[in-house]
């Protein structure tokens, strides 16, 4: 299926390849860097790009494409859930999936590669498992090995291979027994000129992160589960249960997991917790254009708009920005034509405004059309969709667990211009349920 995998950073350098079948060379990814030249933007590539004798499919995370080769047709989504899976790995190994932290650690790298395809198809994927296979690196772990000149690979096969919960390491013994849950949601919408939306609805994933002895059994209820369509769920959950009664009951992976992704319709009413306010004018035959933004909460319940961060890529025949802004830091790089405002947290008493004027290029002509502006922000304890959990309960141990809940609001990607407003949103709301 997958012969061979490419690690190729912001730069466009390959610094890490890997093959299975037979060997692919790195002239192949040529034609991805044509798609990549023609994008706009990185993460506008196409995630399938065919090849005359190959199909290269990619994901980009944390800056960095997998970029993935095929030499017969199989499903893109099947190989992108893969990559996607062996990020996830990175990140739960090393802390943070970054170009550096995989080049200090190559060789655990490439012990979990192989561990995770088997001739090109994957083998083993879940975290428990590969964790008894191949040694997470530690400080002490890396220096005996380099004394000594032994690997990370375990001497014994994974204890929970051939059980019927394969997901779940035996003998697992914690002395705080904890389990957290994050909700997050990211809001897909598109709003007119005018500021009404147009379209708008959620896509949403439920990450947990359980530390709990023996073997659990776990059941999540909520409180309207009728909001949620099209479930993806963990292997752990039983989907004759949540057919029947919309309840999640499964057996829990040790440490972190993603327990489900899901989706909200558009046809329930979506709130918008920001508006913007902008007049960006270039007038014919003049050396100098206006730039005026003012950013508010809208529909926030209260809540705090923190973290804001304004960017916008200004045209090409912008010399400089001289502008004031009523709060917070602007910047603008006269070279990439980026400006950046770090706003900060929103005082609904004193909307935040960025106020100036633009240089031009002398006779220059006027641009064809408005700059976009993308908008960063995270807002605390809130909900947007109205998922909320109802309990957590856990049954076949008699110890009693912390649980939590935790909910967060994250703005993923909000883009205005002159048609319309495209918005992505992330969503956690912070709450903690203990008993």
């Amino acid at each position: 299926m997958i012969h061979s995998l490419f690690l190729i950073n912001a730069s466009g350098d390959i610094f890490l390849e890997k093959h299975w079948k037979s060997v692919v060379s790195r002239s192949v990814c040529d034609y991805f860097f044509e798609a990549q030249e023609r994008a706009t933007e990185p993460e506008n590539v196409p995630p399938v790009i065919p090849t005359p004798h190959h199909y290269l499919i990619s994901v980009l995370r944390h800056r960095i494409y997998f970029v993935a080769v095929i030499q017969s047709e199989v499903p893109p989504l099947f190989v992108i859930e893969f990559l996607h899976r062996v990020v996830d790995t990175f990140q739960d190994y090393f802390g943070v999936c970054t170009e550096a932290a995989i080049k200090d650690n190559v060789v655990v790298v490439y012990e979990l590669l192989e561990e995770m395809l088997d001739n090109g198809f994957p083998l083993a994927t879940e975290s428990n498992i590969l964790k008894e296979l191949i040694k997470p690196p530690t400080i002490l772990r890396t220096m005996v090995n380099t004394i000594t000149g032994s690997t990370n690979v375990g001497e014994q096969l994974p204890t929970g291979q051939l059980s019927v919960v394969p997901w779940r390491r035996t003998g697992v013994k914690y002395t705080n027994n904890e389990a957290y849950f994050d909700v997050v949601e990211e809001i897909d919408a598109i709003i007119d000129k005018s500021g009404s939306t147009i379209t708008a609805e959620i896509q949403g994933v439920i990450d947990a992160c359980v530390k709990l002895t023996g073997m659990p059994d776990l059941t999540l209820s909520f409180m309207n589960p009728r909001l949620l369509d099209d479930v993806s769920f963990h292997p752990c959950v039983r989907f004759k249960r949540w057919e029947a009664e919309r309840i999640l009951s499964f057996i829990p992976p040790d440490g972190n997991f993603r327990l489900l992704s899901y989706h909200v319709s558009s046809q329930n009413l979506v709130a918008i917790p920001v508006y913007v306010k902008h007049n960006i004018t270039f007038r014919e035959g003049s050396s100098q254009g206006r730039f005026d933004l003012t950013l508010g909460p809208k529909q926030t319940m209260g809540k705090a708009v923190e973290s804001v961060l304004v960017s916008s890529q200004l045209p090409r025949g912008v010399l400089n920005a001289n502008l004031n802004p009523s709060q917070g830091t602007y910047t603008f790089d006269p070279v990439t034509k980026l400006l950046t405002w770090d706003v900060g947290k929103i005082n609904p008493q004193k909307l935040p405004s960025l106020k100036g004027t633009m240089s031009l290029q002398a006779g220059a002509s006027k641009p064809d059309e408005n700059p976009t502006i993308n908008i960063q922000f995270k807002i605390q304890q809130m909900a947007i969709s109205g998922l909320k959990v109802n309990r957590l309960d856990m049954y076949g141990e008699k110890y009693k667990p912390f649980k939590g809940i935790k909910y967060m609001t994250k703005a993923g990607k909000f883009q205005l211009n002159p048609c319309q407003i495209y918005t992505i949103f992330q969503f956690q709301y912070i709450q903690y349920l203990s008993r």
